[in-house]
């Protein structure tokens, strides 16, 4: 691809993570998130299974936080949405900011609403191939609009 042609958007999983849902900070990352270009092409309020958590964070397994991250995960509801735009992956992982939100960039999502490298409010892919597995762990290809 040159750079005349416009990348094709993409799309990548977010989730707001039960701090933030349970904080009332839902709204303002959706707003966020439309503000900054975004389509929502899906997105649900659920409260994830023991073994939802653990399917989805099986990457991490063998991780020291791995029990912890599925215990928060599964300690509410969150919101699941897949958002589309251009190169929407690393859109998204910018605004959300660092993992740990003291060194998130002022005026990220995490800067604005997490509390700790775990209660950080938000999740995301990390790659147009893991955005594509995780979009379609909570969506099936009806659901995306």
């Amino acid at each position: 691809m040159n750079q005349n042609e416009a990348a094709a958007p993409c799309r990548t999983l977010a989730i707001v993570k039960p701090d933030a849902v349970a904080a009332g900070h839902t709204g303002a990352i959706v707003g966020m998130i439309e503000q900054n270009g975004f389509a929502i092409r899906a997105m649900s309020m659920t409260r994830l299974s023991v073994a939802q958590a653990r399917a989805f964070y099986a990457v991490h397994a063998e991780r020291p936080f791995y029990d912890s991250l599925v215990e928060f995960m599964t300690s509410g509801p969150v919101v699941v949405a897949t958002l589309e735009r251009d190169d929407a992956v690393a859109a998204w992982r910018r605004l959300m900011g660092a993992t740990n939100p003291a060194e998130a960039e002022a005026g990220t999502v995490r800067a604005r609403f997490g509390s700790s490298i775990e209660r950080n409010s938000t999740h995301g892919s990390d790659s147009p191939e893991n955005a594509a597995a995780e979009v379609g762990f909570f969506f099936s290809a009806a659901d995306l609009l």
